[in-house]
């Protein structure tokens, strides 16, 4: 198995979901085949890597000669990209930076408008092989998830700190789990007697309402949704999706590959909407053409992986590429 530069959320936290031999870092980008081929990188062309992690799709447009501006909001994943690219340095512009808040940086350098735009979206194999960082239940760890140092609060926080309906709000919106009322229940009684600190401590304490009985553990889905609470991955994507779209030069591309559903849903109507010439509502005598349309969509459905990949990497299995064309 390949290592991914992003990959499936619920499957990189099982317990026996070991990294394959020399996953220890971070290699080959998911669907880089697939983004290449409709993006389209060329030289002259500036594209920005919002999520540039190990730099794996980075290298594959300087490749073809583009130049690439690249954001993360990892520290550790900026300086392995910056040696892994260090011979594009030319043509490589990196900041340490959510891309959600692209257009402060663009407007930090200068430049009104890029060419293309990719953002794939959700945790590295670097961060969930680091015990430190507290993402994975595979080791032990700090209960820690944050994916950068613009985010103040731990995961520990939210669990030790929050209130038993936000919690409940939390695990079900974000973790889509069913037994959230039960385990919060548990969770508030036992930080009473001791604050959880560790990625161990919590992962045992969901096991004690929801018994294991297959491969997934039970915890999974309520490390996701402290996950994407910690680092407001929903907001930072809506407000990405936003500030990407407003600096798209005519004709760019623009590419989001996600790996669950509420990401890809989010995806998927704001692509629509922005590439629909009408819109209609219940309460309108006729449908209305779309003031926001700015887009073609050049995915209809979404692009998922090959059998080939995914038989090379099963982590990549949930990944979905969706991809528009500024009009």
């Amino acid at each position: 198995m390949n290592c991914l530069d992003f990959e499936d959320p619920l499957d990189l936290l099982l317990e026996n979901s070991e990294p394959a031999p020399g996953c220890m870092d971070y290699h080959i980008p998911v669907l880089a085949e697939e983004v290449v081929a409709f993006l389209r990188p060329a030289p002259g062309i500036l594209f920005l890597d919002g999520t540039l992690g190990g730099g794996g799709h980075s290298e594959r447009f300087l490749q073809a000669g583009a130049r690439v501006i690249g954001l993360d909001r990892d520290a550790d994943a900026l300086a392995h990209a910056g040696e892994r690219l260090a011979s594009y340095a030319h043509r490589l512009t990196l900041r340490q930076a959510n891309y959600a808040d692209t257009a402060a940086v663009l407007d930090a350098l200068g430049i009104d408008t890029i060419g293309g735009a990719l953002i794939d979206i959700g945790v590295s194999s670097h961060q969930l092989d680091t015990a430190t960082r507290g993402f994975s239940l595979m080791h032990d760890g700090p209960l820690d998830m944050r994916m950068g140092t613009d985010v103040a609060r731990t995961a520990a926080n939210f669990v030790n700190q929050e209130s038993p309906e936000e919690l409940v709000r939390i695990l079900r919106e974000y973790g889509e789990e069913n037994s959230a009322v039960r385990i919060v229940s548990h969770l508030v009684n036992l930080r009473h007697a001791r604050p959880f600190e560790t990625t161990g401590q919590l992962a045992a304490a969901v096991s004690d309402v929801i018994p294991r009985t297959g491969r997934r553990h039970p915890a999974t889905r309520v490390f996701q949704a402290l996950r994407i609470a910690v680092n407001d991955e929903l907001g930072s994507l809506q407000r990405g999706l936003d500030a990407i779209s407003a600096r798209l030069a005519r004709g760019a591309r623009f590419g989001v590959i996600t790996f669950h559903s509420l990401e890809d849903r989010i995806v998927k109507r704001y692509f629509k909407h922005r590439s629909s010439e009408w819109i209609d509502r219940p309460e309108w005598p006729e449908p209305k053409k779309n003031p926001d349309r700015i887009f073609r969509l050049l995915t209809p459905h979404p692009i998922d992986p090959s059998p080939e990949e995914t038989a090379a990497n099963p982590r990549a299995r949930s990944a979905k590429l969706r991809i528009v064309e500024r009009t």
